[in-house]
């Protein structure tokens, strides 16, 4: 039985840079899913109904994602589980950490601005992981580049290589629609945020494609199709899912274009969940035993609840409410009575859960990125470090009455992995470290909004943290002696060095040749 569930399992990520058009994408497919009824459209006020996976207060006033969404939706007999991750680069941790969890991931860019920074710095990820992707190439209702030049960009900076699996009739005004190489037919356009878009069974090189689209974009369609079989191999499931050839789509979210071609084509040809590897071994999903891993904390999911829910991966077996599992860092057992599913922000308790599929737990603090839960077995899944921060402020309480809120605060956003705290050891302040400075404003508004408390912060000018250790314990001792300004602990009670500077950094690797520093703090 459990084989059967696996197989119809697809969990994926979906990636982009800001505003190429990934939360309108995640709610299409919803709309699929038959998950909402209605696509609210973004940034009309027309529709004040914001996006279906955006739910946090402060994601709203910005119109931005800011920590991972999990949806799951049925469609045509497979289960989906679609991760939409935030795209601006200052959340850049929890989407790397988010693709621990996922089986393969669509990559969304904007057909007028080509591949992004951002963009990139996933798929380095992605490619580390060997993780399948197709791209999406979105916008195509407005004016753009060349299909070819982007896919030559696509290959170029994403080090990947591409194969078409529908083609742009035109762009921009002239947008006519797309050809569905996948599966022969052609998609015509109608401009409509609520309307599916027809589908015409036509033969290429019929007179009816020349009635439907005009003689010039029929021409142009024939000769850039040749083309294409000319230029690019016939495409291979196999080396999809190697990671070695990237599908491409074509599309425009908005009018939910080109979207269900997408969808269709990915449940057919995306991965089941694949075996996981743990430090002790690998582990296949096919395995009796449930095994899973927490990839992400968030408070407040619900603002009436002061709850935390840890996101667990289902690696292998099945997961059952109320069984007991060991909880391995803390050789605890525990059990959950109320595990749920989450359709954005709705969610329902659940039974039980298969492998590739995400439950959510409900946290009391018990829980730290990166846990293990497993039936018995002493396992420990690797792979979600917190990159060393760039970023520094101190925090200071602004409302001396609401001292207790404020440390409740700090300690379940710190749990989220959304920053990183550090106490300096030299004068006891407490120290926000963040890869991005959105994260300070984020952390504020949270702790006034969900915890009634106010901080301000101080500014402290360091270029990096890094964690410190030496088997030379007199070596450790002389450093954090000369050091001491600058040694901090964090929540773990590691040695933590607060370098104010490159050169200073450069300085004490040199002198100190037993001291290891680490730029993540998974060693």
């Amino acid at each position: 039985m459990n084989e059967q569930e696996i197989n119809k399992r697809r969990t994926f990520a979906i990636i982009s840079h800001p505003d190429a058009g990934k939360t309108t994408l995640t709610e299409k497919l919803l709309l699929f899913g038959g998950q909402i009824q209605v696509a609210g459209a973004v940034k009309s006020n027309k529709i004040k109904k914001s996006a279906t996976s955006d739910w946090m207060e402060i994601e709203k006033q910005r119109g931005i994602s800011v920590s991972t969404s999990v949806m799951e939706f049925d469609y045509n007999g497979y289960k989906v589980n679609i991760l939409d991750t935030p795209g601006h680069q200052d959340f850049c941790e929890d989407t790397f950490r988010t693709l621990t969890a996922v089986d393969s991931a669509i990559i969304v860019i904007d057909g007028a601005k080509g591949v992004e920074a951002q963009t990139r710095k996933l798929m380095t990820v992605c490619r580390m992981r060997k993780t399948p992707v197709i791209v999406f190439i979105n916008k195509m209702d407005r004016e753009g580049r060349d299909p070819f030049d982007l896919l030559d960009e696509v290959e170029a900076e994403l080090q990947i290589n591409v194969r078409p699996l529908s083609w742009p009739i035109n762009q921009g005004q002239r947008f006519k629609g797309v050809y569905n190489i996948y599966e022969n037919n052609l998609n015509l356009f109608t401009p409509d945020k609520q309307v599916v878009t027809e589908k015409v069974e036509v033969d290429i090189n019929s007179d009816e494609l020349n009635q439907r689209v005009g003689d010039e974009d029929a021409e142009k369609l024939r000769e850039d199709l040749d083309l294409i079989n000319g230029v690019y191999p016939e495409f291979d499931t196999e080396k999809y899912l190697e990671a070695e050839v990237a599908p491409v789509f074509f599309g425009s979210a908005l009018n939910n274009f080109g979207v269900q071609e997408l969808l269709d084509c990915f449940v057919k040809i995306a991965p089941s969940p694949r075996p996981t590897q743990a430090e002790e071994r690998m582990i296949e999903p096919t395995e009796r035993k449930f095994t899973g891993f927490i990839f992400k904390i968030t408070a407040n999911i619900d603002p009436n609840h002061r709850s935390c829910t840890a996101f667990c991966k289902v690696c292998s077996g099945k997961f059952v409410r109320n069984a007991p599992y060991q909880h391995i860092r803390q050789g605890k057992t525990v059990r959950f009575s109320s595990p749920t599913q989450f359709m954005a922000q709705k969610k329902s308790t659940i039974d039980e859960a298969y492998p590739g599929d995400i439950v959510g737990l409900p946290d009391n603090g018990i829980f730290k990125i990166g846990d293990t839960l497993t039936e018995g077995e002493q396992l420990h899944f690797k792979g979600l470090p917190s990159f060393s921060p760039e970023m520094f402020k101190y925090i200071e309480n602004a409302d001396p009455m609401k001292t207790k809120q404020l440390e409740k605060g700090i300690n379940q956003l710190m749990d989220e992995g959304v920053a990183q705290l550090f106490i300096n050891q030299f004068n006891g302040r407490k120290l926000i470290g963040t890869v991005g400075q959105l994260q300070f404003e984020v952390i504020q508004y949270r702790l006034e909004n969900e915890y009634n408390a106010l901080c301000r912060w101080e500014p402290v000018s360091l270029y990096k943290a890094c964690w410190i250790e030496s088997d030379d314990e007199a070596e450790l001792d002389a450093f954090k002696k000369r050091k001491y300004q600058y040694m901090a602990k964090d929540r773990d009670g590691r040695d933590v060095f607060l370098a104010d500077s490159n050169y200073v950094l450069q300085m004490a690797q040199q002198d100190f040749k037993h001291i290891k520093f680490h730029f993540t703090s998974e060693y």
